[in-house]
């Protein structure tokens, strides 16, 4: 298959006329996949009412089918049409953090979206993203559009087209490329049928934020347990994996470093991540820098990235630090670990 690649200014105004905006729109109605930006991170886009477009993200990532996907929509009317009605809770994250990376988990309409969508489910996600270029071609589209990250399944999500071309080129129809993202990881997923409502998967809205809006929210026990039926993507299988082994640390920097060191004597060429203030006081192969410890949203913002890295590094273990669960914090944690297969080393204390 050809894959289209079109540049695209990322201040597109959604209510104008752009060729190559339209030219994605109209591959998309006609049942194909096209990746393009949002403000987290590349989707890969399909019509979420047609079956067999669906199942072309399915085959083009190599993604599970137990795997639900979240839908894409470009104003919030959309919304009548495809759920079965919402909770005043729900009304209030919409009006406080749509457009952007929250994606809330509603009844579905039944009979609108393909199955293949909701994994079977009676719920569907939906989420209004914010970046000017995905609600242009939504829009005009016309169609709820299905799109997971644009990315080989396990492997980090794409920030950049780039990362999209090097894992779907000749997989999918068109890459739509506006430059770097700005979140740099996915939506936090809250399931709002229940009360109180529960996050299923921490993103670019904090836990802490979405109580100020609705008060107290339950986080879901069973998001590391890969054997649950998982009610919202991102929660079953190891995701965001580089080629090498990833493990997680805690400890000191004393004992960090040790733990470099015996690697390191075994003949393991180390690959280490972390912020720049840890990264300047530690020694080993492969440094990568990944944000600063005085912003975490610069270190969710170069995640992904950081970890592809080391896919060209041709590093033997990686050690990647850990942060503080709090705020943007949850959501690195919860992708670091996921990428480590819930593989830890900690310091003996």
């Amino acid at each position: 298959m050809h894959t289209n690649r079109w540049t695209v200014d990322n201040n597109v105004d959604k209510n104008k006329s752009y060729s190559h905006i339209q030219q994605a729109a109209q591959l998309l109605n006609d049942g194909q996949t096209v990746a393009f930006p949002t403000e987290t991170v590349y989707g890969l886009g399909a019509d979420a009412t047609n079956d067999q477009a669906v199942q072309k993200i399915f085959n083009a990532k190599g993604r599970p089918s137990d795997n639900p996907l979240i839908v894409h929509i470009a104003l919030k009317s959309q919304l009548k049409g495809l759920v079965e009605g919402f909770s005043d809770k729900a009304e209030k994250l919409m009006d406080s953090f749509w457009p952007g990376p929250l994606t809330i988990i509603f009844r579905k309409k039944q009979g609108v979206f393909s199955e293949l969508v909701t994994a079977g489910l009676d719920t569907v996600g939906i989420r209004l993203p914010s970046h000017p270029v995905a609600l242009a071609i939504i829009e005009q589209s016309t169609r709820p559009i299905a799109a997971p990250s644009a990315n080989r399944s396990g492997k980090p999500s794409p920030t950049t087209a780039e990362h999209v071309y090097h894992d779907l080129n000749g997989r999918i129809a068109g890459i739509v490329d506006a430059g770097e993202t700005g979140v740099g990881v996915e939506s936090t997923v809250i399931d709002c049928t229940v009360d109180p409502p529960m996050i299923l998967r921490p993103g670019g809205v904090s836990k802490e934020e979405i109580e100020d809006c609705i008060g107290f929210v339950e986080v879901d026990p069973s998001m590391q347990q890969q054997h649950e039926t998982a009610r919202s993507p991102g929660m079953k299988y190891t995701h965001y994996a580089p080629t090498a082994p990833l493990y997680v640390t805690e400890g000191s920097m004393e004992w960090f470093q040790q733990t470099i060191n015996t690697y390191q004597q075994v003949d393991k060429r180390v690959g280490v991540l972390a912020v720049k203030e840890t990264i300047e006081q530690l020694q080993a192969d492969v440094l990568v820098a990944c944000g600063s410890s005085k912003d975490l949203y610069t270190t969710a913002h170069s995640l992904y990235d950081s970890i592809r890295a080391f896919d060209e590094e041709a590093v033997d273990i990686i050690l990647a630090e850990s942060y503080e669960t709090s705020g943007i914090g949850a959501a690195i944690m919860n992708r670091l670990d996921k990428a480590a297969g819930h593989k830890w080393l900690k310091e003996i204390e």
